[in-house]
This record gives C-alpha cells, sequence and structure tokens, in this order.
C-alpha cells in the first residue's frame, strides 16, 4: 500500500464516520469509516517507515555526474 492509497483511505473513513448520516441496514457506516482510518494510518505509518529505510527522505548526497570517488589535493608551499 503505498502513502496515496493510505491517504485515500484516510479520508474516504473521515467523511464516511463525519459527513454521511445515511442509515443502511445490516451495515455501520460510521464503524466502516473508523475502520477505513485506522487501515489507512497504519498504511501510512508503514509506507513512511520503509520509504525512509530505502532512502526515500535523503540522507543520500546526490552525484555530480562525475562518477569517481571525490579527492581533496592539498598543497604544501
Amino acid at each position: 500500500m503505498g502513502i496515496s492509497l493510505s491517504i485515500l483511505l484516510l479520508a474516504v473513513g473521515a467523511v464516511l464516520t463525519w459527513a454521511v448520516s445515511a442509515e443502511v441496514s445490516g451495515l455501520d457506516i460510521t464503524a466502516v469509516g473508523v475502520i477505513l482510518m485506522i487501515v489507512g494510518a497504519i498504511g501510512l505509518l508503514v509506507s513512511l517507515v520503509f520509504w525512509s529505510s530505502w532512502g526515500g527522505f535523503g540522507g543520500r548526497e546526490a552525484s555530480g555526474g562525475g562518477g569517481g570517488p571525490q579527492t581533496n589535493i592539498v598543497k604544501d608551499d
């Protein structure tokens, strides 16, 4: 589950929980909304943790396109 799907589940769950006032026999729409929000929040947290562990938030420096290791040469005069 990706971040966008998790946010979508959170949004749909919030709408079902707080904005829908319809009643369906045999189904509690508020409970479905809460369940969707919980699943969306867990999915978002898991996605962020895995994205962070795979380097999604940075932590790596972009290479300048040189390809090789960089060396600093210090000349003593």
